[in-house]
């Protein structure tokens, strides 16, 4: 057995030990009567899927990766930029910004860009071509940066950039895939591609991207959640997975031939929501890439890669509903032929990690239903309690140097406590939503692809209690439940139907701007250029075009194509 396979197993078997503490601690208090059973086995399944976040923490907390190989790049890459019906304007500042620092880094000659859209408003679609053109006349880029727009958005992103290899991947060895929203340094675009050149094998190169632009309590939680705790998990992750690692569909570097001979993705029999397009094509693709000997790695010391964030709840829960379709699809996809056993390991967490929320609320109605006697429920809020806070606090307790990052200990201590506070509120909000997207997928409704909403997310009260009224009556008929028939439990439901009652509340103010500096990230303290270049360039790619020349959209879109 391998060092991987072997901390596999010790990660799975410590967290599979920690489920089994919470299966027994159930039932040594319930007893073992039928609704006790059940309800055990729900804490058994939803406790490991806890216990190995936070395991996965403490594996980042002792792996000191070695310095990853690199080799002079001197082929040809291209960054990739998939769109649908996003702001023109903003994409195309983004994209401005990242052109600057290539040119400025001497990248420029061998990395294209090219903007690939399947933007089906044709008002967006018009900006998105005039604004390419204006592009092309400020950065003399004919032949380097390229637009098209597909006729048919058959297969979503996938299919989109699926498109792009097929017809012109060719003329490439490495892509770049980025989101519409992302943004990254040309010295981590550099890095990926030599990192590439050094190892043949390396199919695919991950990394984890940072929230930033986030304005809103939400966002700017979420950001400092990230730029705070994530690069332990992401550590841990990368230790875990070896060369079975994640893709995550974007701010990733991938060896074209490899993902060309590898990663063609059927089209699942029946209608949606199980059959169709596969949605959440990233994890499959990574399998797949896997499956042919490829590695697939995730890198978590390159910075330099950027992303903004959803900047409420709603939003989130939108791109949550798309997520949990597509991760339940999986189940078709489980057991193809062939695949790394790691890869169906990782198909399955992503599966259980959208079951785990109707877990724990079966777990609370069966508790009411059968009038759960508090011995069994104490000590499993303890097990839980230290699962869920004991990784926050190994990374409290161990981020040395890096506190300057965060404005110093007294802000950074400030903004520990105050994201584990707003998430204990938020997180029972989000269990009811994704609950919701579980239901809505098993009973058959699909969910498509929505546009991503990004910019400004505050929401009035109305648009609060529209949202979220729903989940404040499951709130009120719990709180209900256990006054009539278990009221002994009441203090133990408190924590997770108290914020269910004020979802509507808690929605409408955590999409609200922030006005303190509580949640400051690293981002912030020290801007990167390429964000304050790509921050200048918002304001001037939104202000009307100055350039009377420019051709016609109709005469750029026939002579510009990729």
């Amino acid at each position: 057995m391998d060092r991987t396979a072997l901390l596999r197993a010790v990660t799975l078997g410590t967290a599979a030990a920690l489920a089994v503490v919470a299966f027994g601690l159930l039932l040594r208090g319930e007893g073992t009567e039928a609704i006790s059973l059940i309800q055990a086995i729900a804490v058994l399944v939803a406790t490991f899927w806890l216990a190995f976040g936070t395991v996965l923490v403490v594996l980042g907390l002792v792996s000191r990766p070695a310095p990853r190989p690199e080799a002079d790049f001197r082929g040809r890459a291209v960054l990739l930029i998939p769109v649908y019906n996003e702001n023109p304007a903003d994409i195309f500042a983004r994209i401005a910004a990242m052109d600057s620092d290539l040119h400025l880094a001497g990248l420029w000659r061998r990395v294209d860009i090219a903007v690939l859209s399947d933007t089906r408003n044709e008002d967006l679609a018009d900006q998105e071509e005039r604004l390419f053109l204006r592009l092309l006349v400020e950065t003399s880029g004919e032949g380097r940066l390229f637009y098209r727009r597909r006729t048919s958005n058959r297969g979503r992103k996938a299919g989109n950039i699926e498109d792009f290899i097929r017809r012109s991947g060719g003329a490439y060895d490495y892509a770049v895939i980025l989101d519409a929203d992302s943004l990254m340094t040309a010295d981590t675009i550099g890095r990926m591609l030599r990192r590439m050149e050094a190892e043949p094998r390396l199919g695919l190169l991950q990394t984890a991207p940072s929230i930033i632009g986030a304005q809103s309590r939400f966002g700017r939680m979420m950001a400092f959640a990230g730029a705070f705790h994530g690069p332990v998990f992401a550590r841990g992750l990368a230790r875990l997975q070896g060369r079975a690692g994640p893709f995550w569909g974007h701010n990733a570097a991938v060896r074209v031939r490899a993902f060309a001979e590898s990663c063609g993705l059927p089209e699942l029999s029946g209608p949606p929501p199980f059959g169709g397009h596969v949605l959440s094509h990233d994890y499959v693709e990574a399998a797949l890439l896997a499956r042919a000997g490829w590695t697939v790695r995730l890198d978590p010391d390159l910075g330099g890669s950027y992303e903004e964030g959803p900047e409420n709840i709603l939003s989130h829960a939108k791109r949550d509903r798309r997520w949990c379709q597509g991760n339940l699809q999986h189940l078709r996809i489980l057991m193809a032929p062939g695949l790394h056993p790691w890869s169906r390991f990782v198909f399955a967490q992503g599966i259980f990690a959208y079951f785990v929320p109707v877990l724990w609320l079966s777990f609370v109605l069966l508790g009411l239903a059968g009038g759960s006697q508090t011995q069994g429920t104490l000590g499993l809020a303890v097990l839980v309690l230290v699962l869920l806070l004991l990784p926050k606090l190994l990374v409290a307790a161990t981020v040395g140097g890096r506190v300057g990052r965060f404005g110093g200990w007294p802000l950074a201590l400030a903004s520990v406590v105050a994201e584990t506070l707003q998430s204990s509120f938020v997180a029972p909000v989000l269990l009811m939503f994704q609950a919701r997207s579980v239901l809505q997928v098993v009973m058959g409704r699909d969910g498509g692809w929505p546009a991503q909403t990004r910019g400004d997310g505050a929401l009035g009260w109305a648009d609060g209690w529209r949202a979220g009224w729903w989940i404040t009556l499951w709130g009120l008929g719990l709180l209900l439940a256990a006054w009539s028939l278990a009221v002994h439990l009441l203090p133990w439901l408190l924590p997770l139907a108290g914020p269910m009652v004020l979802a509507p509340l808690i929605i409408t103010w955590t999409s609200r701007p922030a006005r303190s500096r509580l949640f400051t990230t690293p981002e912030e303290l020290s801007v990167p250029t390429v964000i304050r270049r790509a921050a200048t360039e918002r304001a001037r790619w939104s202000a009307p075009d100055r350039l009377p020349f420019l051709r016609s959209t109709a005469k750029a879109k026939r002579a510009h194509h990729a």
